[in-house]
């Protein structure tokens, strides 16, 4: 959760009543394209790095980029939404897009409907084991307080947490 990333609302669709009652719900589903990913071609199986890139699955049965439709689907958590200098701004955490992703639509979570607690999940049915712990260097430590002092809140957390899955 310690990705955090700002959504700026785009005209038309930057309008507070567009995101009326949005404040209320903890999480949100972002649907958006993996515009990097758009320039190579799918492929009917993929190697998810969960099976260690050792065994193909369907393309659909994995949430790889390259996709027929290179569409992804995040849920995030929605710490508040605000205007700021006639900007829409939505503040999440827990994100996994890149600067600059575009967004196609914004939904509510809904626990009683999105969560399901009899469901099961493949080959992904556990959180991935820690393969190898990350060590920072005092310098390397040094550089991650000083970026987080300059905006950048949990940055060596989010490293790890990056290179341990």
């Amino acid at each position: 959760m310690e990705a955090r990333a700002e959504l700026e609302l785009l005209p038309p669709f930057d309008r507070l009543e567009a995101v009326r009652g949005l404040d209320a719900f903890s999480h949100i589903w972002v649907v958006f394209v993996f515009h990097q990913a758009m320039d190579k071609t799918w492929a009917p199986t993929v190697r998810p790095p969960r099976l260690g890139g050792n065994k193909r699955v369907g393309v659909f049965s994995s949430r790889a980029p390259y996709r027929p439709n290179p569409i992804g689907l995040s849920v995030v958590e929605l710490e508040h939404v605000v205007e700021k200098k006639g900007k829409i701004l939505l503040s999440l955490k827990g994100v996994d897009l890149l600067d600059g992703t575009p967004v196609l639509d914004i939904k509510p979570y809904l626990p009683y409907v999105d969560a399901i607690d009899d469901a099961t999940a493949g080959f992904a049915s556990t959180a991935p084991e820690i393969v190898m712990p990350v060590v920072f260097s005092e310098a390397a430590l040094g550089q991650c307080r000083r970026r987080e002092l300059a905006g950048y809140p949990n940055l060596r957390s989010l490293i790890v947490k990056l290179l341990e899955t």
